[in-house]
């Protein structure tokens, strides 16, 4: 695959932006190769992403950067730039469910996932033998209801130690703690089993199904301390009907599940997902 650079941009929308930036890449040298550009009509905010080729760029990304920023300042920019030679490191937070775990894990054996995966957290043991069948180390870290402090202790620091970039919670079903979730702003990454805003909280299906619902679905968002209420990156359904039993929505609402998680990882660490307040704006 082509080493690339990506530079994603969001800033105060005004006249001059793109000219700015394409001029700055093309007095580089700078071969781009995919360019993609927004502005939200209700907030009047920019948003950029380019991707150059990175033996188009006389120096590294240092360089880069530091001759960037009197631009980036001039606009306003939040902004960075990253290089696809360098491997995201990704955490998989599961529990007893598999499905979207080891979907997950079949997508990086195949490269369809361009990261590194240095660990699965657990708090049961039921798929260990799994996960190290793909050479991946599996810590499992029991919950106990009367001092669930100590489980997430030992999650923060299994995820410092793996020197984590992004973490999933791939069915992890425990609510992480505010602490965790405002020290990882935007790199966790939650699959919700229902359709959000609707059916928050157990048993989505059943609810659903009480309902007579003609959609099921699945939402990828950010985790943040206000549960399922992160911004969302992406979302699908299937429809059913009446002859629909819980356990067809549960098993058609797996299927869901795993495709959207597996598409908002890949356009995460494609750094394709910009977030604005709370809600992305998804160039994918």
């Amino acid at each position: 695959m082509e080493r690339t650079y990506r530079l994603v941009i969001s800033c105060p929308d005004q006249v001059g932006i793109v000219a700015a930036v394409s001029d700055f890449i093309a007095r580089l040298g700078g071969w781009i190769t995919e360019a993609h550009h927004y502005t939200d009509p209700s907030s009047q905010w920019f948003f950029m992403r380019y991707v150059m080729r990175a033996d188009s760029i006389p120096f590294e990304l240092d360089e880069f950067r530091a001759r960037f920023a009197p631009t980036a300042q001039t606009f306003r920019m939040h902004w960075f730039v990253n290089d696809s030679g360098i491997r995201p490191r990704v955490v998989l937070l599961a529990s007893k469910q598999a499905h979207c775990l080891s979907d997950l894990l079949y997508r990086w054996r195949s490269h369809e996932l361009d990261c590194e995966i240095p660990a699965v957290l657990s708090n049961h043991d039921d798929l260990r033998s799994y996960v190290e069948w793909h050479g991946i180390a599996y810590h499992h870290l029991p919950v106990d209801r009367s001092d669930k402090a100590r489980h997430f202790a030992a999650v923060q620091e299994c995820i410092r130690e793996a020197q984590a970039d992004v973490i999933v919670l791939a069915r992890y079903m425990q609510i992480l703690p505010p602490a965790l979730c405002a020290q990882y702003p935007a790199r966790i990454i939650n699959i919700h089993h229902s359709f959000l805003p609707s059916f928050v909280g157990a048993k989505p299906y059943h609810q659903a199904s009480e309902r007579g619902v003609k959609l099921i679905g699945a939402t990828c968002h950010y985790v943040t301390s206000e549960l399922d209420a992160g911004p969302i990156i992406e979302q699908d359904v299937m429809r059913v009907n009446h002859h629909n039993t819980v356990e067809d929505m549960v098993r058609l609402g797996r299927d869901v599940e795993k495709m959207v998680l597996a598409r908002g990882l890949r356009y995460h660490l494609e750094d394709r997902v910009l977030v604005h307040k709370n809600k992305t704006i998804v160039f994918n």
